[in-house]
């Protein structure tokens, strides 16, 4: 088994600590290492390092070095700009397809997931192996546990082996009352991000439902034969769609099935989502810095100045060097918000 691991994002709903300089997955933000620390050593109980690949930005590639760097280096495959998923994918597919028999599986996911019980984690990989040997789109989806709108989900339909259901249809981010819907229909599945397939399988599939990216990576494969994988693919690339390969594949394939698993899955997607899964003090704190705290509760806190708290609940409170955020913690999220306005402001320097 090959592993393929996503790391070309900012992560812009983790600033002020995440900046273009050293994004989400290059922080440790749920242990002493980094999120893509324990994505890779998750994977080294059942992979070898020499198979294990990351996709990321040319701008991100020395991070890759510092933080993995038993990673042999053509292990590196460089996106020349950050164009989503679908296409990030297929430029992998292809650079794998080069190195390996296109009859290998893959596993696909991104590198700054948290999964806290790493043993069910791997015997999933073992369930999901048999159906991309026969060539099926593995999705592996999470048993919600709650009525969740920050997630996109798959809907499971009829069992056809011990724990592998075929899909049904994949749903974007659902209002309250649908997500509640699904919660009670019971064969919906967090949409978790993570994909096993056969080399050959995916390439294929591209050229059955994205055929215009199939004609690029044909371009792009002239280029790599010519010079190198060195070479610049920028013009090629920069034409690709830029879909998330749930939207550009999965939704319209056939071939698919979906694994149930329960492992205490985060993406951590927000600096809620990380209040969600940090442990807590009494009063349902997490504080990440020296503090003093009066009739406070439900906040999250990382700073690196000394914090008092009195009287407030269900804040975010993040303070770096040179920026301090201050959010309701239920809209945490809307933090891209203020990376989008920084972007349109030519602020740089935060971004």
């Amino acid at each position: 088994m090959i592993a393929l691991i996503m790391a070309g994002g900012v992560g812009t709903r983790f600033w002020p600590l995440s900046r273009e300089s050293n994004p989400k997955q290059f922080l440790k933000i749920v242990s002493d290492k980094s999120m893509i620390q324990m994505t890779v050593e998750r994977l080294l109980n059942k992979i070898q390092i020499e198979d294990i690949f990351i996709v990321t930005a040319k701008s991100q590639v020395e991070l890759i070095r510092k933080h993995i760097p038993e990673l042999p280096e053509e292990n590196i495959i460089i996106e020349p700009f950050g164009m989503n998923t679908a296409p990030c994918i297929a430029l992998s597919a292809l650079y794998l397809s080069r190195k390996y028999d296109a009859k290998e599986t893959m596993i696909v996911l991104p590198a700054d997931h948290l999964i806290k019980d790493e043993k069910a984690f791997l015997q999933s990989l073992d369930i999901a192996l048999k159906s991309a040997e026969d060539e099926y789109l593995v999705t592996f989806g999470i048993k919600p546990d709650y009525p969740a709108t920050g997630y996109g989900y798959v809907e499971a339909e009829q069992e056809i082996s011990k724990n592998v259901f075929s899909v049904k249809q994949f749903k974007e981010k659902p209002n309250l009352k649908t997500a509640e819907s699904f919660l009670k229909a019971g064969n919906f599945f967090w949409n978790s991000g993570m994909f096993m397939w056969k080399i050959e399988t995916i390439l294929i599939t591209f050229q059955n439902y994205l055929p215009e990216v199939a004609s690029l990576l044909h371009e792009i494969s002239k280029k790599w034969d010519a010079t190198g994988t060195c070479a610049d693919i920028s013009d090629e690339y920069e034409k690709m769609p830029k879909l998330p390969i749930d939207i550009g594949i999965m939704e319209k394939a056939e071939k698919r099935v979906l694994i149930p698993v329960d492992y205490g899955w985060s993406d951590v997607g927000s600096w809620k989502a990380l209040y969600d899964v940090s442990q807590k003090d009494e009063n349902e704190n997490v504080l990440n810095c020296e503090n003093e705290i009066i009739e406070s509760k439900n906040n999250y806190v990382n700073s690196d100045k000394m914090v008092a708290l009195i009287g407030v609940e269900n804040l975010v409170i993040i303070k770096t060097e040179d920026a301090l955020l201050i959010s309701s913690k239920d809209k945490s999220e809307d933090v891209k918000k203020i990376v989008e306005k920084f972007k349109k402001d030519r602020k740089e320097e935060l971004l």
